[in-house]
């Protein structure tokens, strides 16, 4: 009989219950045992959901305060010493690792973030020193949130990153020079301990989750499986089943791994994401080896097309029989909202096109019934087949004046008048800026006053007016501060936006949104990505209001700020009948009008922010990565070539580890790049020496993600590293990325010493 199972589950619930508890515990407002109750609480719900839901095989470890990585490190001992020597709490050293630590005397930074594969999520880089050593902690989280489970009466299946995977996706520390992948020798032990205990706890079966084999892997990456597979397989009957999970991709260039694996019990692939690598796994498994096959996608929101699905999985059953396969979801279902049902306003038509994490629990549960037996779910899959028909059929898909509009763009309308040496002599002499000038990213701090007036607005309890008379006082208020600390470039601060994505997908035709669809990006940060669900266009001006507003009460050069059309398509949930490169054309074209009108009411710098255009990248170099970053690159440019030479053009990128890719960077022919960089100890800035590159960049000079305030002493340090690299005459001052959940107070003192900073370093080079 076909078995279901779910890979992991979100953590977050429905009402973003883990948010709000991590949240009040930081401020100090409940307890430590107030916070792990709440996070038992919602861990015994969700296993519930998922076996009320008929899933098979659920799993246990899947939840994390804050992320499923970090939870390693410290599950392995592997935390820098600079945490472990602060003596704080095992939780709060947890968070501190995170978000960063500046509470009863102890100041110490995150660690890097960095996003996982090519989703929005974001996980902590494990960062290791030259003499790392390894060992299991105390009361082992895998374990005890298994037992935890077996208590309540859920038999779970446990989930663990696995070792190659943690150590290739880690780094060395500063000033350390250890290649992680050489310390597997130390880990694998710490592992074989940990699976001991988990059989002897009860668990017959562990997923370990080994996604890197989704990626072109190093000679020694590759070759560090066998040694640590052949040790865990020497573990026989005193370790349970363990079924290796991959997802985001096709593994077949790497299947020559598999036989290294002497005690694998099976193999997950995604089958959403590569369905044509079936057949080459198939054979490559052992005669009792089973496969998990991946259908139900776990990154994405429209319903399952069960016909296809099952097509698909009966092509396993035959050659493995049915006990040798296990429908599932196609990675964790961590990238999804909790549930379809606490949506209520969603049109009637396209509510029956989506499946959210609770929906995919019961549709991987019908699959697997409906393979082994179609006639007990004879009435599921009538009614997704009259779904897929509606779909296909809807009139909301389809805009005859887009398609037009798209066939008359020609490889001209990509391109800037002149080259940017000429252009930036316009650009100077029109903006008038010092050396090393000073902006932010875009938004200000989202106080709580600003969410509830947005609140009312949105349920009309105050008028159109009165919300636009707050938005203008909340726009002075940003002016009146940036006046203080002397900044160079402004921002009107965006306390009208809800979200970089959402706000434009909101004034965007194409688009729909949800009430409660929040998805975990990283810590308790949430977002709720809009749907893509027709072709897109801009029936009206969407920022120019705010901007000119902006512009007409500042002392400086404002500037627009908007998030690029690859962005807008990654940050949503796109479609999955129309290719991304056509979504991301049109966001481009509606964008195009939005610059040439903020160009036309006066704003004559505007920052279009592409931070996921590496996300968007193919794991694999080849010709689909070619083909993407052809099509993405183009569209930033289609977006942002409309203005005249003296408008100067800015791009944002957070968490770009683009070395492989900076050809496409250098292409986007942006003035003026912004950067993340305060916690990648300036390793991105090399490239831009070995590149030569011509234009203007802002490093980021502090984590906005953590609540600390820098001293001006380490602004300076960061200036200085950052002068090693990049000409005076090239550099800008920023901060890492947007202060929008930051406090005013935070704000207002980490601006203050990069200003001071700024104008120190200016005093030194002036002539």
């Amino acid at each position: 009989m076909v078995k279901s199972s779910v890979l992991g589950f979100p953590r977050i619930g429905a009402l973003r219950d883990l948010k709000k508890a991590n949240e009040a515990y930081w401020g100090d407002k409940i307890s430590r045992a107030d916070l792990l109750a709440e996070g038992k609480r919602l861990r015994l719900a969700h296993w519930k959901i998922q076996k009320d839901a008929g899933v098979d095989i659920i799993p246990s470890n899947d939840f994390a305060f804050y992320d499923h990585v970090l939870d390693h490190i410290q599950l392995f001992n592997a935390v820098p010493e600079r945490y472990t020597s602060q003596k704080l709490d095992t939780l709060d050293e947890y968070f501190a690792m995170g978000r960063g630590h500046q509470k009863g005397g102890v100041d110490v930074p995150a660690l890097e973030m960095v996003k996982w594969f090519d989703s929005n999520y974001h996980y902590v880089k494990p960062t290791l020193k030259d003499n790392q050593t390894f060992s299991l902690a105390k009361d082992p989280k895998p374990v005890r949130e298994f037992l935890e489970a077996k208590q309540a009466g859920f038999h779970t299946r446990p989930v663990l990153l696995g070792p190659v995977s943690f150590l290739a996706l880690g780094k060395a520390d500063r000033g350390s020079s250890v290649d992680p992948i050489t310390l597997l020798d130390k880990l694998v032990p710490v592992y074989v301990e940990l699976l001991k205990a988990l059989k002897a706890a009860g668990a017959d079966s562990v997923q370990i989750d080994e996604p890197i084999l989704v990626f072109d892997l190093k000679p020694e990456i590759k070759n560090a499986f066998k040694p640590a597979y052949e040790a865990i397989g020497a573990l026989g009957s005193a370790a349970p089943s363990i079924v290796i999970a991959t997802y985001f991709g096709d593994i077949a260039h790497n299947l020559d791994v598999l036989p290294a694996f002497s005690n694998l019990h099976g193999l997950h692939i995604d089958l959403v994401r590569s369905p044509e690598q079936l057949q080459a796994v198939i054979k490559q498994l052992g005669p009792k080896q089973i496969l998990s096959a991946g259908v139900i996608d776990g990154r994405n929101i429209w319903k399952n097309n069960f016909q296809k699905s099952i097509e698909l999985v009966q092509t396993a059953v035959e050659a493995l029989g049915e006990d040798r396969v296990i429908v599932a979801t196609s990675s964790s279902l961590l990238h999804v909202p909790h549930t379809l049902a606490s949506e209520k306003k969603l049109p009637a038509e396209v509510f029956n096109w989506f499946s959210f994490a609770v929906e995919k629990c019961h549709d991987v549960s019908v699959l697997a019934r409906a393979v082994t037996n179609p006639d007990s779910v004879r009435a599921e899959l009538d009614a997704n087949a009259a779904t897929m028909k509606s779909r296909a059929e809807s009139t909301r898909t389809n805009d005859p004046k887009v398609k037009e509009r798209q066939a008359k763009v020609t490889p001209e309308m990509h391109n800037r008048q002149t080259p940017f040496e000429q252009r930036y002599a316009q650009q100077k002499k029109h903006l008038n800026l010092p050396l090393f000038p000073t902006t932010t990213i875009g938004s200000f701090p989202q106080t709580q006053q600003i969410r509830i007036q947005r609140n009312k607005f949105t349920k009309g309890e105050i008028t159109t007016q009165q919300y636009d008379d707050f938005i203008k006082k909340e726009i002075e208020y940003a002016i009146q501060i940036q006046d203080e600390l002397d900044l160079d470039v402004y921002v009107h601060g965006e306390p009208e936006r809800n979200d970089m994505v959402q706000y434009f997908g909101e004034r965007l035709e194409g688009y729909v949104f949800t009430t409660h669809a929040w998805v975990q990006s990283y810590g308790s940060r949430c977002v709720r990505p809009p749907i893509i669900v027709g072709d897109i266009s801009r029936p009206a001006p969407m920022t120019v209001k705010e901007s000119k507003y902006a512009a007409s009460i500042s002392k400086k050069p404002m500037k627009g700020m908007l998030t690029g059309p690859v962005t807008c398509l990654r940050w949503s949930f796109p479609r999955d009948d129309v290719h991304q490169s056509v979504q991301c054309q049109q966001l481009a074209l509606a964008l195009r009008d939005e610059v040439v009108d903020l160009e036309k009411n006066g704003i004559y710098v505007i920052q279009v922010d592409e931070p996921a255009l590496r996300e968007g990248l193919p794991l694999r170099k080849g010709s689909e990565r070619d083909a993407y970053l052809r099509w993405a690159v183009d569209s930033f440019k289609l977006s942002t070539a409309g203005v005249e030479d003296s408008t100067q053009i800015h791009s944002h990128f957070c968490y770009s580890e683009f070395q492989d890719f900076f050809h496409a960077i250098a292409a986007l022919d942006a003035d003026v790049l912004s950067i993340e960089n305060s916690k990648s100890d300036a390793k991105l800035l090399k490239v831009f020496i070995d590149e030569a590159y011509p234009r203007h960049i802002g490093p980021g000079v502090y984590d906005i993600h953590s609540p600390r305030v820098p001293v001006e002493d380490e602004f300076k340090q960061r200036i200085q590293e950052m002068l090693q690299y990049l000409r005076p005459e090239q550099l800008w001052i920023n901060p890492d990325c947007g202060l929008k959940t930051r406090k005013w107070d935070e704000v207002k003192g980490a601006l203050t010493h990069m200003v001071n900073a700024a104008k120190y370093f200016r005093e030194q080079y002036k002539s």
